[in-house]
């Protein structure tokens, strides 16, 4: 597979998740506990984190890059590790509304930083 068509279909699952993800945290404000349910949105969300997580992978094979020796793509990761975390603590492990819509908000951020260190590959970017 060329790299090109790669990094299209990483970028637009990056743009899918997020739109789901943003979407998902919509429906948890406006406690809309039925849209949340609906058996698509436990399903397609899972289909596109994997094909963005499989991309990724490639990506960085193609390019020759590992988290070890280049600290962008470290960052990327732990980034992506947070990014998860605070996902999880959105949409599952939340005890309190405002813990969840805090999680949403806050994996948000964490998203832009993730965005923004891949584009520059700085991992210090906007620290």
């Amino acid at each position: 597979m060329s790299y090109v068509l790669l990094k299209i279909i990483h970028v637009t699952s990056v743009i899918a998740s997020f739109i789901l993800f943003f979407l998902r945290g919509i429906w948890l404000i406006k406690n809309s506990e039925y849209r949340l349910r609906q058996r698509w949105v436990k399903i397609l969300p899972h289909v596109v984190d994997t094909i963005l997580l499989i991309s990724a992978i490639m990506l960085a094979i193609i390019i020759q890059q590992n988290p070890i020796t280049h600290s962008w793509l470290a960052a990327k990761i732990g980034g992506l590790l947070v990014y998860i975390g605070l996902g999880m603590v959105a949409m599952r492990f939340g005890k309190t509304r405002k813990t969840k819509i805090t999680a949403w908000i806050t994996a948000q951020c964490v998203f832009v930083y993730i965005v923004l260190v891949a584009v520059t590959k700085n991992p210090t970017v906007g620290i």
